[in-house]
Formats: structure tokens, sequence, C-alpha cells
């Protein structure tokens, strides 16, 4: 799935590399080491955004762009904007940007620095303004700095460790963001639903639920959360994704399908 460059790459970050997702449709520079490193999860993210897709995506704590990246490859309807705070982080975002292999998207993708945790008028200031993005998604830091023991590199850290006030900034920033019939489309933790639907309540509805599954036997470890702005409609549990084969390592074919060819995971858009 991914490849380190040989080559140098522009930016001041040290030793980073250019690797490939979904089968060489886009190309993302990542530190080496010493900050969070992009993997699967961004990847199923944009798998989530459905087919025929269009208008304005905005992806909050976009990192080094892996999802934004993805979801404006196999979605040419869309525009995004990346959402980033790390300016080491966001200076590898520029780098894949001006990639040649990422050109047939990359004059759809922009760069917008801004603290999404940070109180309205900041946000709003640093152009996180009301009914910006027509969708939102996001990658959040998965675990509570008072339950998980945190990295002790300060940067790795940031990415993995939510901070004392949970998810409760990130929904905020995304309700108040996303259009009223707009969607918020998250990946996080199969144990912190109930936090999920804790944050979403009062802001968004029609919630679906797609359950990842390691293997076909196994309980799941991660969640996509699709839910709509303003929405009164029921919370739904959608067919889980299964990832792996019962034995050995080997995706299975829809996993295959999104990791390697880039499809989306085929659920429509409720209202």
């Amino acid at each position: 799935m991914s490849e380190a460059s040989p080559r140098p790459l522009a930016g001041n970050n040290p030793e980073p590399t250019r690797d490939a997702f979904i089968g060489g449709q886009v190309y993302v520079h990542q530190p080496k080491r010493g900050r969070h490193r992009a993997g699967l999860d961004a990847v199923y993210l944009a798998a989530a955004l459905p087919d025929g897709l269009d208008g304005h995506v905005v992806d909050l704590g976009a990192g080094v762009g892996t999802a934004g990246f993805c979801a404006a490859a196999r979605l040419p309807g869309i525009s995004v904007t990346l959402v980033e705070l790390d300016h080491a982080v966001l200076d590898l975002a520029r780098d894949g940007l001006k990639d040649p292999a990422n050109a047939a998207f990359a004059n759809r993708v922009t760069i917008l620095e801004a603290d999404i945790t940070a109180k309205g008028s900041v946000r709003h200031s640093a152009g996180l303004t009301s009914n910006f993005a027509d969708h939102v998604i996001m990658n959040p830091p998965y675990y509570e700095a008072d339950r998980f023991r945190a990295s002790p590199k300060a940067a790795r850290a940031g990415a993995h460790m939510l901070d004392e006030r949970g998810l409760e900034p990130w929904a905020k920033t995304a309700s108040d963001i996303v259009r009223d019939g707009g969607t918020l489309t998250i990946i996080f933790r199969a144990d912190g639903l109930n936090e999920l639907l804790s944050v979403f309540s009062g802001r968004f509805g029609a919630i679906d639920v797609i359950p990842l599954h390691p293997r076909p036997d196994t309980a799941a470890t991660r969640i996509l959360v699709r839910a709509v702005r303003a929405s009164k409609a029921p919370l739904q549990l959608l067919p889980g994704l299964i990832l792996h084969e019962d034995e050995g390592h080997d995706f299975t074919n829809l996993a295959k399908s999104v990791l390697r060819d880039g499809k989306g995971l085929g659920h429509r858009l409720r209202r």
C-alpha cells in the first residue's frame, strides 16, 4: 500500500516519505518518524462518503491530507478543504498537492490553517465560518487523556489523544460549519460510540453506524458514523465491513476494492 521514496522531498520536515494510497491514485508526503503516520483509517473514512457526492467537503484535523486526498481522487464532483494547525504537517500537505502524481485532483483541494477546538470567534476569524461546508469528515484523536497513556513524543500524542474536553469541541465545530442538511462522517473507536452519540445529540440526526470488524468472528474495533445536520431521522445500524478473511492477513474483496481501487462502501445518503 505504501512505498518510501528514495528522493528528498520539499519542506523543512526531516526524513519525509512519499507513500501510495488506493493503488497509487494518491501519494501522501508524511514524516518518517516522530509524528503520526497516516494509515488505513483515513482511507475507510474517505470511502464512507456516498458515491456521486458533490459539494464542499471539509476535512477537520486533516494532518498530511490522506483522507481528503482519497476523497478528492474518488469523487470528482467535490472540492476539499484540509483544516490543520500543525505547521510541519501542513508543509507536507502542501508538498503532496505539488506532487505530479496528485495532479488529477490537486486543483480541487485547498489548505486552511486553523485550530478547530478554539472558541467560535477565533475559528471564524481563521476562515472556519458558519455554513462553510456541505460535508465534514474527521478522524479525530481516538483516546482520552485520562484513560490511555500518551506517546512521549508531543506531536504524536497530539494526533492520538483527546484533551479533557473530549469530542465536544470537534462536534461543536462540525455543527457550526456544516449547513443544515449537510453531513458529518467520522471514524472512531467502536467503544466510543456512546460518546459520539452524546455529542451528536441535538446537532445531528439520521445517524448511520457502520462497524469495522477485523475478521468475521471478531467484535468491531472501529466504527464509521455518518450523520445529517439538523435531521430528525432515527439511527440505523448498517451492515459492517469485514476487513480480513478468516485466516491470515488477506483482505476481503470489499476491503481490497476500498484500499487498492479507491471504491466507496456503497451506502446511500439519508436525509
